[in-house]
């Protein structure tokens, strides 16, 4: 015979959970963007260059 059962304990990891994705989401997209502008910068571009990539990455935040 097979029992059905339900967990009635309520537990706090979804609120967590959803805050520890945004943060560690956030900190990915921070290390990216400058690991992409440190490689753009070291391969001697013009300022210009690194100010247009800058703009160009921070596109989707602005619309």
């Amino acid at each position: 015979m097979i029992r059905a059962y339900t967990h009635v304990e309520r537990h706090q990891i979804t609120p967590i959970g959803l805050l520890r994705a945004a943060v560690l989401g956030a900190d990915h997209g921070i290390v990216s963007t400058a690991s992409l502008n440190i490689g753009v910068a070291a391969a001697a571009a013009a300022p210009q260059e690194i100010l247009a990539l800058h703009l160009v990455q921070h596109l989707p935040l602005i619309n």
